[in-house]
């Protein structure tokens, strides 16, 4: 009976560290420095020649930068998942600080569009990612009738006073780059939450609110609560503003009550009110200082000089 424990004893030791039933062992924090030093490493070298090329896609957008683009995006994107997925696991070595509890969550979860892990994914993202960069790039609207770039369509929106060319320009641009994209937006976001899921986020969205420090859902609540305390002041502006616009346009273009005309705020997303100070600050209030642009425009510098 003895040797027989013995003997079941020694079996049940062979198989508990045999390759098949072996548990992996916890990392160590020196090999999760290790890891991140290895990280940093390599993301250094892959950058610097995937910023050459990003800014050669940028600013001279053709088939084949757009091809170069979607390259590199592709190997970043596997690298950055390689490198979560491996984070996540050194996240459960003891002894970290707290300076690499960070930085492994930063590595975790700080992909912009992360990638399911399956053969053809990361090119299909950032193939997708890069056609819809270049269509914003390219994309026109209009202002009386002729075709005008992005960077040139949003300088005219923030100086034209005129609403029939503000909303020219803003339906046009709209209609002209942003609804050509929505499929292809909605096919990256599909993808980009396959990724994130493998990462252990509920979407994509939970990954980008975990970058705080707090977790996404603590997230959600601190913003919320601060949401709610500007509110009032928000809404002070949003009422004064409209009155503004209502007293330049009248109640015809903005009326005095309701959402304020989207164009009217001279900005492509309504995003800002900073381009129609002139017209709704209060008198004495002064000027907005100095348009870094136009100062060098009199000095005659371009692009060259």
């Amino acid at each position: 009976m003895i040797r027989t424990g013995i003997s079941t004893l020694a079996l049940a030791a062979m198989l508990a560290f045999s390759p098949a039933y072996a548990q992996e062992a916890a990392p160590t924090a020196a090999e999760a420095q290790a890891f991140i030093d290895r990280v940093q490493a390599e993301y250094t070298a892959f950058n610097l020649n995937a910023s050459r090329v990003a800014w050669i896609n940028a600013t001279y957008i053709t088939d084949d930068t757009d091809a170069l683009a979607a390259e590199y995006g592709a190997r970043g994107t596997e690298m950055a998942v390689k490198f979560a997925l491996e984070a996540a696991k050194y996240q459960k070595a003891a002894g970290l600080s707290a300076e690499q509890q960070r930085q492994l969550t930063m590595l975790r979860g700080a992909i912009t569009l992360p990638a399911p892990t399956k053969p053809g994914a990361a090119q299909e993202l950032s193939e997708v990612a890069t056609k819809i960069g270049s269509m914003y790039g390219k994309g026109k609207g209009t202002l009386n009738g002729k075709p005008v770039n992005g960077s040139d369509i949003e300088a005219a929106m923030g100086e034209s006073r005129n609403p029939e060319e503000l909303k020219e320009m803003w339906v046009s641009w709209h209609d002209n780059v942003g609804a050509p994209m929505r499929g292809d937006y909605a096919k990256m976001v599909g993808i980009a939450n396959e990724g994130a899921k493998e990462l252990g986020f509920a979407d994509t969205g939970a990954m980008w609110r975990s970058n705080y420090d707090m977790a996404p859902a603590d997230f959600v609540k601190l913003t919320d609560g601060i949401w709610n305390d500007l509110k009032p002041l928000y809404t002070a502006l949003h009422t004064y503003v409209r009155a503004k616009l209502n007293a330049k346009y009248g109640d015809a273009v903005q009326a005095k009550s309701g959402p304020i005309r989207a164009d009217l705020l001279g900005n492509m997303w309504a995003q800002e009110w900073g381009n129609i100070y002139d017209v709704v600050a209060p008198p004495g209030a002064g000027d907005l200082g100095f348009d870094v642009g136009q100062l060098l425009t009199a000095k005659s510098y371009d692009w060259k000089k």
